[in-house]
């Protein structure tokens, strides 16, 4: 790598690294970032010597949980037709690496090191990866050199590189244009994006294969059997399935459902699930007189014509989403919508904040007719008393966002035929099967 923005990145960051670590104790991200990564060596090489020895070792590196889920459908095909694969999986952040710490594929889950050279130099030497597969951004550039200075390759994949990002500044144009030349392989999400690496970092490796997310949740829709137990209290009822809620949601939903003449059963999901936030929940709905259940809790006296059920767990938004007739997706009334693919997959229509211009599947989520943007209270009112009485309706939006999903599947055996060719062994095997079951027959 020659650009001189890299050169510079190589003395100064060493230097704000040693600034962080010195303010650290009166910061409690970075506070975190250090402290979960203290010991992170030696408990990786305990964790490698007990392993046997690897035939093909792949790396996925994801800075948190929402990119290695679009990983995720990838790394099950290709376990699925080679389970002899060893897989290290590394986080950035530490709510992606404790949500995912024991993930069963994975030999070991650990914490990206910080990005200077020698401890590029030292990951690179103890997991000998033949295979990096960095998931949509996070580009740390001296464990990208290294993994390439070693011999592997590297592949980018679900790139993005939307119109108004720091890559096209021109101080740091010059940098990135020399990061992604690094990979083999920059796998996009739309033929957007791959006219813009190509012509604007001259990538020429650049492929559109879409976004493995659309496999993952399409694939995962397949098996909800962790919410069967409530699918008896909804049965024929109208369900209108609130997920990753925050205040700023509730401020807007809550108030708004309590007057709707059509009131459909409300399954609230709070995005944080800590004991205050649950307490000021509570609080709020007793304010309003409005009876709730914990999902904790639930008892067969639960009644969904009367009372809230409130989700105060976590790790199944996704299959709730298959209870509902209408989903509310939050997030859009604060810093960005939180996942819509999942609940769309389900075809139902899907309902959010104005917020959502760093997702870019939710903006065409609307072009396509399966979602609707809310940006006030009077707005919402006016969605949910259409969808709650005009049933033709909510069936045509319904049916318009599964088709967008199912329309965008197929990522995840394009990406893995594509890891199979880098290996001799995976060569040898018979022309690869997806895992990925037929869209065609959902």
């Amino acid at each position: 790598m020659n650009s001189p923005a890299f050169f510079f990145y190589t003395i100064l960051f060493p230097i704000l690294l040693g600034i962080a670590r010195l303010f650290s104790p009166l910061h409690l991200k970075l506070k975190t970032f250090f402290s979960v990564r203290q010991g992170g060596f030696e408990e990786l090489k305990l964790k490698i010597d007990n392993l046997p020895s690897a035939t093909f070792t792949l790396w996925v590196h994801a800075a948190s949980v929402g990119e290695f889920e679009q990983a995720r459908p990838i790394i099950a095909a290709l376990k699925a037709k080679h389970p002899e694969l060893t897989l290290f999986v590394s986080f950035l952040s530490d709510s992606g690496y404790n949500a995912r710490k024991n993930f069963q594929d994975a030999s070991a889950v650990f914490y990206l090191p910080a990005d200077t050279r020698a401890n590029a130099k030292k990951l690179v030497a103890l997991i000998k990866p033949n295979l990096l597969l960095l998931m949509r951004y996070d580009f740390w550039p001296n464990h990208l050199l290294e993994a390439k200075k070693s011999g592997a390759t590297l592949l980018l994949a679900a790139a993005v590189l939307q119109e108004n990002a720091q890559y096209f500044k021109p101080v740091l144009k010059g940098f990135y244009k020399s990061i992604f030349n690094l990979f083999d392989h920059i796998y996009t999400v739309s033929e957007k994006d791959t006219i813009a690496f190509r012509e604007k970092f001259n990538c020429q490796q650049a492929e559109t294969a879409g976004d493995p997310r659309f496999d993952q949740v399409f694939l995962r829709s397949r098996n909800c059997a962790k919410v069967d137990y409530l699918k008896p209290l909804f049965e024929n009822r109208t369900v209108l399935v609130a997920g990753s809620v925050w205040e700023q949601d509730e401020t807007v939903l809550i108030p708004v459902w309590q007057e709707l003449e059509n009131r459909p059963s409300l399954i609230l999901v709070p995005h944080e699930v800590n004991p205050d936030n649950m307490s000021r929940l509570y609080q709020e709905l007793q304010n309003r007189s409005l009876g709730y259940t914990p999902v904790s809790s639930l008892s067969e006296t639960f009644d969904p014509e009367r009372e809230i059920l409130v989700i105060d767990q976590t790790g199944y938004l996704a299959e709730l989403y298959s209870l509902a007739s209408i989903a509310y997706v939050g997030g859009g009334f604060g810093v960005n919508v939180h996942n819509t693919l999942e609940p769309a997959v389900y075809t139902i229509p899907v309902l959010f904040g104005p917020n959502c211009h760093n997702s870019p599947e939710a903006e065409e989520l609307v072009a396509a007719g399966g979602a609707v943007i809310i940006h006030d209270v009077r707005e919402l009112a006016a969605a949910l008393k259409t969808l709650t009485t005009d049933t033709s309706q909510r069936e045509k939006s319904g049916k318009a966002a599964g088709r967008f999903v199912q329309e965008r599947t197929g990522a995840t055996p394009l990406i893995a035929e594509r890891i199979e060719r880098y290996s001799p062994d995976f060569r040898n095997v018979p022309s690869w099967i997806s895992a990925f079951p037929d869209k065609d027959n959902s």
